[in-house]
This record gives C-alpha cells, structure tokens and sequence, in this order.
C-alpha cells in the first residue's frame, strides 16, 4: 500500500520525495525558499518553508522527511505572520538599493516581499555598512546584500572543493567571508563563479566589462572584433521566452551587428583548433610511454587555476594548448595586425562565453604578447542579453544573420565542446583510426555523453586500450585525483569542466536547474548532427590557417606555459 501525506487537507502519496518540502511542490504548492538548492546539502536557514503540524509544531519542510499519514498545513496565521517577520528582519539589515542593484527583478528577496506585500520595515538599520570587494578579476562581493542563506558556501565546498568563502564570527556579528578577512582575489578562489549562480540577492555578482565594450563599439578608431562560445547559442534564447536549448546563434549575430560590433566570429572553429593541438600532445605523450599520470584538458581556466593551487605537481601534465578563447584571441590579433596599420585603427577583441573564469583568464600575464592582450574583454550570455535589451532589440522577432568570414566554418567536434564530455569526443574523433560514420555514430554510445559528474569509458585505439575520464564538477575532480594518487584508478586522459554539467552552466549563463542544462546539452549535439563537417581535421578553414598564418607559429601562438606565481 502506498504511502502517503495530508497536506492542507488533501492526500499525497509519495515514494522518492526526500523531503516535505518536495511533497508539498508536488501538491502545486509552491513554499518560499531562501537557502534552498536541491544540488547542495540541507543547511535549513532561513525558515521560509515551515510548515505546521496537526499538534502546532512548527516544521522546517527541507529537512524534514516524509512520513506516512503525517497531517501538516502550509497556511496559517501563524505561518503567514512568521514568514513576513522572517522577511521583515532581513530586509531591515540589507541594502534596499534595487533599482540599481545588479539582481533587479531577479532577487528572491525582493520577489518574497512583493509576493508578501511588504511596502514598509519597521526596524531601523543598525548594520555597520562594508566595502564592497572588487578584488577580483571575475566577481564582485557586496556583504551589504548577504542574508547569510549559506548557498555560496555550500556551492564552494561542496561541489567545487574550493572553500575560498565560508561563515565567520557568530551570532548578529555572523559574516560570509574569506577567511581572516581577506578580499576574494587574494585566495584561493577558482572564478568559477558559481557561488554567483546561486546567490539569491546580489551579495555576490559578476563583473562587468559592459562600459568598456560599449566605448569600443561607439570609437571609429576602433575594430570591434567578437567571438560567440558554442554553450551561448542554445541558453541565451532563454533570457528572451525561448525554451532551453534553441539554437538562436543567428539571432545573436544579427543583433550583434545592430549593437555595432564589426566583425562577429564563432569561437567552434578555435574549439576545431584546440583538438588538433590537443590531439597531437595526447598522442606524443602516449608514444612517449609515459602513462603514469594522465593528460588533462587545459579548455577550462576555472580547473586550471584549481591545479595550480591544489595540485601544483598535476601542472606538467595539464595540456599546453590555450583556451578556444584565447587560442582565437591569438588568431584574430594576428589576422588584423596589417589592416591595423593601413587603416589607422586598432582591433579590439571581445568574447562572448558562459563562464565568469574566462574573465580572470584573459588578464594573465601569460596571454599578452609583446604588452598586448589576445583578448581586451570577456562579457557573457547575460551581459550580452543586457546590451541587447538596452538598445531596445526584440530579440525573439529578429532575422537570424550568418556570422562573417572566414572565421565561422566549424566542425560539429568544436560545437560540442560546451557540454561535459564533448571535448573528449572531439579528441576521439580525431585519434580513433576508423573514419566512418558508422564509427562516428558508435563513439555517442562509449559512454562519454550524459550529464553526470563522473564518467569512466574505455577506448580501443589500434592495439591499444585507453582509459578516459570525464568530469565536471571540481569535487569530483578531486576524487579521480585521489584515486590515481592512490593507484586505485589508471586513466590515460582526463576532460575536466569546472561546471557542473560543463560549459552550458557556466555562472555566465541565464540561471539554470538540471533539466535546463539536458535540454542545452541536446541543442549542442543537435547542431553537431546537422553539421556537415563532424571532425575538426576536416574543416577547410582550419588546413587555410595552418597553411598561413599558423604557418611554423602554432606554438607560439596557440599553446602556452603556465608561471608558477599566480595572481
């Protein structure tokens, strides 16, 4: 017999429901939620989702179970007065600047009080007003809009095992902070950002290069040269009514174009770059017979900068190769340094990605050649969804435009670099010695696709085996660290993506929950699948590039040394 619930009178079964909380959801009854995330652990703060009990008990719904025939009510006067002091309280110690704040109309503080109908606190602010920290090169830290919901916490620790934020001191005095007080770029933080994505006010944002580019753009001395990220096509629609996945990268050109940008590329062709480069180091390490320690992906800063503070002694064997990104910022540079001269004008480069790590990327040391950066600045889906609409661009009713020549040519290996797995596919395809598409098509069933955070596949490669690991998720890169240092697990390659889920949720995408990112990652191997190029080897543009400007340069250009002092 089924179990089951009385919820406000009427009876729920439940079976895999791992809290009230959920029941009451599944009942239609949408509880108010400040600290909860079903990907983190319970932390039970802010008690917005208490419900009652048939005896009076008040019951935090998120970390209580189900039990079979238990009797509650989500509202009652006692509830509705608890929840709007609860929101009260809050809302008298946080700065109440929304009209300029960066979560606009996206804040769940600020939505719960509207859907309270709180127009008036009645507590005077006594809260000592902090700086803001801009110290780093991805986020900003406003402590003055924390509500102490613990989520960036828990995102930090617990999926990225990153810990550079945690709770400190206790009672009214409590704080979210680097510990001993230092500024967020001066720890250990990766840039991830997804502290960012779960923040539920804008305690926590990302930074914008939007002044900057808009400079650019109006500056006649100045060529404004973009490049798309692939994971930017299938989430950015989402901003605009679309649904999760819709492959709207003719849209974001054409509105693009009337932003004023000059030139818009496709950053699917540096991806194309990326795996040949990638490949040939993968299978000169292999023939070099060293295979103690796996080859890891270089694609994401985020797990880059994670190696260099974690695990320096991993740096040997982290990929030369540069990011798509930065591999196209090279690219671009070089392409237009003539026309720079004849034309009197200077090429800025921008990029539009998903991710926030990019940012701190592009501000190494290590990517400005001869006192020029590759890349002049980063902005992400979001930012470009911001200049979009400040121009007043009906997004959803424009023409899609193709992106301009000759650097938008790609092979469907570079498209699915935004979802976990894809880069490893992308590798595979290019080493694996059968060329067919009957090979090409079985590759989709080694078990490299999916959304899980660890994914283990093995891979016969002429009279070879391979190991190959995939994960997303830092934490969960740390456990395969683990066990190889252990010598439990043996891997000859290893894709790491610091998001979980890979670049379709990076923290500079529209805010997303697991089944937004599957929906994403669809769209990604859609395109891939009506693309008529399916290996980056094969891709014309790319033998051009070889054959010209990467001619006796792709070194120099396109792969880089990592310094031991990091910023």
């Amino acid at each position: 017999m089924s179990k089951y619930m009385i919820i406000d009178g009427d009876r729920i079964e439940f079976d895999k429901e791992k809290n009230i909380l959920d029941l009451v959801r599944k009942a239609g009854i949408e509880l108010p939620t400040l600290c909860y995330y079903s990907d983190l652990s319970i932390y039970g703060a802010c008690r917005m989702c208490v419900v009652e009990d048939e005896r009076g008990a008040i019951i935090a719904s998120c970390s209580t179970p189900p039990k079979d025939k238990m009797v509650i009510k989500t509202n009652t006067p006692k509830l509705h007065n608890h929840r709007k002091m609860i929101l009260e309280l809050l809302l008298s110690t946080h700065c109440r600047d929304c009209t300029v704040c960066e979560k606009n109309n996206k804040c769940k503080l600020q939505k719960l009080a509207l859907r309270f109908g709180l127009t008036n606190i009645r507590f005077k602010n006594t809260r000592t007003v902090a700086n803001l920290d801009t110290s780093s090169n991805a986020l900003i830290r406003d402590p003055n809009k924390c509500i102490l919901c613990g989520d960036c916490v828990r995102m930090c620790s617990e999926i990225q095992n990153v810990g550079a934020i945690d709770f400190a001191f206790r009672g009214s005095k409590m704080i979210v902070s680097p510990a001993f007080g230092k500024n967020l770029g001066e720890t250990d933080c990766v840039n991830c950002g997804q502290c960012a994505t779960v923040c539920p006010t804008g305690a926590i944002i990302i930074k914008s290069d939007l002044r900057e580019v808009w400079k650019a753009i109006y500056n006649p001395r100045q060529r404004v040269v973009a490049q798309v990220a692939p994971a930017v096509r299938i989430a950015m629609g989402e901003e605009f009514g679309m649904k999760p996945g819709e492959n709207v990268m003719g849209k974001i050109v054409a509105a693009m174009r009337r932003l004023g940008f000059d030139e818009i590329y496709d950053t699917s062709l540096s991806a194309d770059l990326t795996v040949i480069e990638e490949s040939k180091e993968f299978l000169e390490k292999m023939e070099s017979g060293d295979k103690s320690i796996p080859l890891f992906t270089s694609c994401c800063p985020a797990w880059v900068r994670y190696a260099e503070t974690k695990h320096p002694e991993l740096m040997p064997y982290v990929s030369s190769c540069k990011s798509p990104m930065q591999m196209f910022g090279a690219v671009i540079k070089e392409y237009f340094k003539e026309k720079d001269v004849k034309e009197e004008k200077e090429t800025v480069s921008v990029a539009v990605m998903p991710c926030t790590a990019k940012k701190a990327e592009a501000s190494r040391d290590e990517f400005i050649r001869e006192g020029v950066k590759d890349i002049d600045y980063v902005i992400t889906t979001t930012e470009l969804c911001s200049m979009i609409k400040e121009i007043g661009i009906q997004f959803d009713k424009i023409e899609a435009e193709s992106s301009d020549v000759p650097f938008s040519l790609y092979s469907g290996a570079g498209v699915i670099f935004g979802v976990t797995g894809g880069v490893t596919e992308a590798v595979v395809r290019g080493v694996v010695n059968d060329k067919t598409p009957k090979a090409l098509k079985e590759i989709e069933f080694v078990g490299i696709r999916g959304m899980e955070g660890i994914k283990v596949c093995e891979l016969p490669i002429g009279a070879e085996t391979l190991r190959i690991g995939v994960v997303s998720g830092l934490s969960n890169a740390e456990i395969l660290i683990d066990k190889i240092k252990r010598g439990e697990e043996h891997f000859d390659f290893i894709e790491v993506m610091a998001c979980p889920g890979g670049c379709v949720a990076g923290a500079g995408q529209p805010f997303s929950l697991s089944e937004d990112r599957n929906e994403r990652a669809k769209g990604l191997y859609k395109v891939d699948k009506v693309a008529q190029i399916k290996r980056s080897e094969e891709n014309p543009i790319i033998q051009s590039l070889y054959n010209g400007l990467l001619k006796n340069r792709s070194k120099e250009l396109l792969h880089v040394h990592y310094s031991k002092n990091i910023e």
